[in-house]
Parts: C-alpha cells; structure tokens; sequence
C-alpha cells in the first residue's frame, strides 16, 4: 500500500487532487476499482476515463481532468510511470528460502550467500552460483558453469555444461542454454554426421529469456546474449549466433547459426533470421518476415524476403491490385488488336 504522493515523488509527476490518496493495487482502466493505480496512454483508451473506477491515474500533460474524485499524476510517459511504481512498490515476491534436502549440489560447486534452490534441483561439479541467487525446482545445471549474481531462474531449466551467465539474469521455466546446435555433415551416401558442439553459451548481465526459449552452444567459441536483451517465450537462437545489447525478439522467432544480430534491434513475432547474416544496429523486423540477406542500414523491414517497409508496402499494393492490372492489360490488348484490325485494312 502506498499514498499517490508517493507515486508522484518517484515518477516526478504532478498531482491534481490528493497527495493522500491510497494506492492498494495497479489494474488496468477498464478493471480499475477503488484504491486502484491505473494509467491512460493511449487514445484508444479515453473511452475508459468516464467510467473507471480508478482512485489514481497516469496521464499525459494536458489531459482534461473532468472528474473530481480521480487524483491525477501527470507525467510525459504515463506507461513508464505506471511500470516504476509496479518494479518499486509492487514487484512479484518469489518465495523460495533456503536449499531443498531433495537438491543435489556437487562437493565441488561453490553457492554464494543468500541463494535459495529449490526441491530436485542438480548442481553439478565445479559450477560457480553468484549471491542472492534463486533455482527453482527441477533445474539442472551442468558442471563448469558460472552463473553471477541476483539471476532468477525458474522450474524445470536446463542449463548445459561450460556456460557463462552474468548478473541479474531471469530465465523463464523450461527454458534450455547450451543445448548442441544443429551441426550434421553428410557423407558420400547422404548420410548425416553429427558434429559435436565443442564451444558454449554466454549470457551477459540484465538478460530475460522468455519460456521455452533454446539458445544453442557453439559448434567451437560462444554463442552469445549481450546486456539487456530481452527474449519472448519458444525463441531459438542457433549454434555461433550473437544478440547484441538491449536487442528484444518475440515469440517463435529465430536466429540460424553464425548470424550476428546488432544493438537495439527490434525482431518481431515469427521473424527469421538466416544464417550467416549481419543485420545492422537499431533494424526493426516487423511481423512473420524473412531475412536471407544482411541488412547494414537501420530502418523498418518487412516482407519474405523482408525488404525495406515502404518498398514492401508498394509491392504489396501492387500484388493485390494483380487481377485488376491482368483485367486491363487484356483490355488494352483488345483494343491494340482492333486498332491493328482496322489498320491493316486500310
């Protein structure tokens, strides 16, 4: 429980009505009760002001304050704010203490201070777990892998041997690091070889992977997540490949071997991405869009295979006006063919 005064302290907002009023919980506009902290962003959603139920609300500067009873914060980024108060105030509590009789933890692993693992938990030789550190029930961490420290990872992880995780890392249940990649060769016969994925998987600090996500290790070096990416569930990310800082991918997308994704990108649900490509910092991939070739300038691609979004609008245009262009090419031939007719009688 917190007051909106203490809202607007941390967001820097500016209040209308009052500092006193009582914050119990965050909801939604349209589900907002009494007591309720909610916010109004978009415009889609100014329907909800009349009716919300909502004691306090996030708006942008300027919004018409129409009713009394509301105490507003006003701030340049209600959805921002809305998420300060959430992390600060109302964070998630993972109640998990202490080290389950039921774990198995190698002699040789070293654990930090304050960590808690969960029941059937496996910690294998010589891996290193960093301070305040949770695992949840039923992972299993493979020897020779350093994970640092405040990582969260829940149930049911795999976590393959030789990898490196890095600080304030969130691993989402079922999730698989290290992993071989898909490396086969085939032989004269058309046999296929396995090649046995000799390398491993880094994961730097502030890193969130989503649920059934797989990052592959390396056929030799590192395949690896740089700072601050953040992953959506059932994302695969090939043997060799690099996801670079505060990059995010959503759900089903994918990145084959070797290709090196840059910084602050944007790949969108059911992108993929093929192997051995480049794509330049701060490119967004919209939607179910392929990528066979690198993309070296920042911009918005869409398309299969993806192509800048405005070309890909036009030949979009184009492909459905198909049938009225086939229509009036057979239109103009007809009449070149009777303009010819009656040419040639002459």
């Amino acid at each position: 429980m917190i007051t909106a005064g203490q809202a607007a302290e941390l967001t820097g907002a500016v209040i209308t009505g009052s500092a006193e009023t009582v914050i119990h919980r965050l909801a939604k506009i349209e589900d907002a009760g009494s007591g309720d902290l909610s916010f109004l962003e978009r415009d889609i959603y100014a329907k909800y002001h009349e009716t919300t139920g909502a004691s306090v609300l996030f708006v942008k500067p300027g919004f018409t304050k129409s009713r009394p009873e509301i105490t507003y914060l006003e701030v340049k980024n209600p959805y921002l704010s809305f998420v300060a108060v959430l992390n600060r105030f109302f964070a998630p509590e993972f109640k998990l203490t202490g080290i389950s009789p039921s774990a198995y933890i190698d002699p040789t692993a070293k654990i930090g201070a304050n960590c808690a693992i969960g029941q059937n938990v496996v910690i294998e030789a010589n891996c290193v777990i960093g301070d305040n550190t949770k695992i949840f029930h039923n992972t299993v961490i493979s020897r020779d892998t350093k994970i640092g420290n405040n990582a969260l990872i829940f149930q049911n992880v795999s976590i393959r041997e030789e990898c490196i995780i890095g600080n304030n890392v969130i691993l989402q249940p079922g999730v698989v690091i290290g992993g071989d990649g898909f490396g086969f060769v085939p032989d004269s016969k058309g046999v296929y070889n396995k090649v046995w994925q000799k390398g491993n998987v880094i994961i730097e600090d502030d890193v969130e992977i989503g649920a059934n996500t797989c990052i592959d290790r390396a056929a030799m070096g590192s395949t690896i997540v740089r700072k601050g990416v953040k992953m959506d569930n059932m994302v695969q990310i090939a043997h060799g490949a690099e996801i670079g800082e505060n990059s995010v991918l959503s759900a089903l997308s994918g990145v084959a071997g070797s290709s090196i994704l840059g910084k602050n990108c944007i790949v969108a649900a059911q992108v993929g991405i093929a192997d051995h490509l480049r794509v330049t910092d701060g490119a967004i991939i919209l939607a179910q869009s392929g990528v066979s070739r690198s993309i070296d300038k920042p911009g918005m691609y869409f398309g299969y295979p993806a192509k800048e979004h405005r070309l890909a609008q036009r030949l979009e245009v184009h492909t459905r006006n198909l049938p009225e262009y086939a229509d009036r090419i057979k239109a103009l031939e007809k009449k070149i063919a009777e303009l010819e007719e009656k040419l040639g009688s002459k």
